[in-house]
């Protein structure tokens, strides 16, 4: 008895094992667009020794419901059932053979449908190891229709302006839904509306609504639609209606009298063009010399005051009628600019002045050059006593040569030392080297003596000698104003100082 059931916990072993080296394989997801062939892969992988298999059943899994879809059996063949048997096969030809093989079972799925969408169950029966399955999850891709199209062949804008849809993007029947984005100069905005279809699918629309305007005729509308890593752009351009802009041009505010060959000129923005163009002066009639060719004024013959007034031209298109004003005056004469109060260009004046500052600055840097290096010198050079001086100070003046005290009576014989760098000091000596005042009769230079000093050149014909020099001092002595007082009580002239 023990030896029994000790044989049959073996072989119940044995069974286990060979269960567990079973399986079937399956991709876990498949996807595929609505009218595409997808394949839904499954194979067995049996055991060694290997398992009997008796069946293969295909099953459709929806909202818990199983439905039957294709069935391969050794002894009855191949089955596929309604409502997959034009579109649902085995890829495998042994399948269908006498003795098919159906270690590999795969399905072909052909002509997508969106109802097509769900798990399907792969199911092996096999003896003695019983039932093994494995599941794939089919999912089906909708590609969506997308149009643009504005919404009336003809934008008309009209007074008063209100807002109106232009265009309309649409992405139909996505799977999954599209995104919808313009782009466009216009300034405008955007609504957006999604409709969910009975089948699962999703209809995206946008419009683009703007208020129309002469500005925005012909631009450019551009759709772009995502599906997925996929976009789609699609563009339209504005045709808006409008009525007239309307100005005149030809017065430059310069008519005078006897000008000659002056016109005035309606010119009309408009879609579609002006059909008709209106003159007339305000307030009165227009001047008998007029001559109107389509929207131009002729005006024959000189300018006379006759031709002043506010002319109005009336431009007229299928939207409306617009109106453009212009006033005339007439000077005697011509109220030309002089060459002075010419408008410089903004750019030239620009670039003038840069250069302008350039030149300026060098300038300036070369003056402050030559005022340093003017104070530099002058502060380093120093009275040396030259006395070889070509002028010569008479009166109460003194010459460079050197001066005499203050207060008379003056020694005879003065000496200064030709080597000295100090300032001159008078010193006084009995022998030759030096100078001999000598006293003159000088009545007829009374009022040369009576001036502060006087100069006169080498060269003049008074008789004095060469080295020698005369003095009269008055009781007070004057200094003049460019005269310098030296601590030996001498004066220098400032003028002789810096020659």
């Amino acid at each position: 008895m023990a030896m029994c059931v000790g044989m049959w916990i073996l072989l119940l072993a044995l069974h286990v094992q060979a269960g567990n080296g079973q399986m079937v394989e399956m991709d876990s997801s498949k996807s595929g667009f609505v009218g595409s062939q997808v394949e839904l892969r499954c194979i067995f992988i049996n055991s060694n020794p290997p398992v009997k298999i008796s069946q293969v059943t295909w099953q459709k899994l929806l909202n818990g419901t199983k439905q039957n879809v294709a069935i391969a059996n050794p002894a009855l063949g191949v089955s596929v059932l309604p409502p997959f048997k034009e579109r649902v096969s085995f890829k495998q030809a042994a399948v269908r053979h006498r003795t098919p093989s159906l270690e590999d079972t795969t399905i072909q799925f052909s002509n997508l449908k969106l109802s097509d969408e769900a798990a399907y169950i792969c199911e092996y029966t096999t003896f003695p190891a019983g039932n093994r399955e494995n599941t794939v999850n089919l999912t089906v891709f909708a590609r969506p229709m997308t149009r643009m199209r504005l919404t009336t062949p003809t934008i008309v804008a009209r007074a008063p302006k209100r807002k109106m849809t232009v265009a309309t993007c649409e992405s139909a029947n996505g799977k999954p839904p599209s995104v919808i984005k313009w782009e466009t100069r216009l300034k405008g905005e955007a609504t957006f509306q999604e409709t969910r279809n009975q089948n699962g699918t999703v209809t995206v629309r946008s419009n683009y609504v703007v208020m129309p305007s002469r500005e925005t005729h012909k631009q450019k509308l551009t759709c772009i639609v995502t599906y997925r890593n996929e976009k789609i752009t699609d563009s339209v351009v504005l045709n808006v209606q409008y009525e007239p802009e309307v100005k005149i041009e030809g017065f430059d505010g310069n008519w005078y009298l006897n000008r000659q060959n002056v016109q005035l000129t309606c010119r009309a923005d408009a879609n579609p063009p002006v059909t008709i163009y209106q003159w007339k002066l305000l307030n009165g009639s227009l001047p008998s010399n007029v001559e109107i060719k389509n929207n131009t004024l002729f005006f024959k013959g000189p300018v006379s005051y006759d031709l002043a007034g506010t002319y109005v031209c009336d431009a007229t298109n299928s939207i409306g009628t617009r109106t453009g004003i212009v006033d005339v005056n007439i000077t005697e004469f011509p109220n030309n600019p002089t060459p002075g109060d010419r408008e410089i260009p903004q750019e030239q004046h620009n670039t003038g002045a840069a250069i302008g500052g350039a030149v300026g600055g060098v300038a300036l840097l070369v003056i402050a050059a030559i005022l340093l290096f003017i104070f530099l010198r002058s502060r380093q050079r120093t009275f040396k006593g030259d006395y070889n001086t070509k002028k010569h100070v008479f009166g109460n003046g003194y010459s460079k040569a050197g001066g005499l005290p203050t207060h008379p009576p003056i020694p005879k014989n003065l000496q200064y030392p030709d080597d000295s760098d100090d300032e001159k000091k008078p010193a006084q000596i009995g022998g030759p080297g030096g100078f001999e005042a000598s006293e003159r009769d000088f009545d007829g230079e009374q009022e040369d003596l009576k001036r502060p000093y006087f100069t006169v050149d080498e060269g003049e014909s008074r008789d004095y000698d060469e080295r020698t020099l005369a003095f009269q001092y008055d009781p007070e002595p004057e200094i003049a104003d460019d005269m310098i007082s030296q601590t030996d009580g001498s004066v220098i002239s400032k003028k002789e100082w810096y020659v």
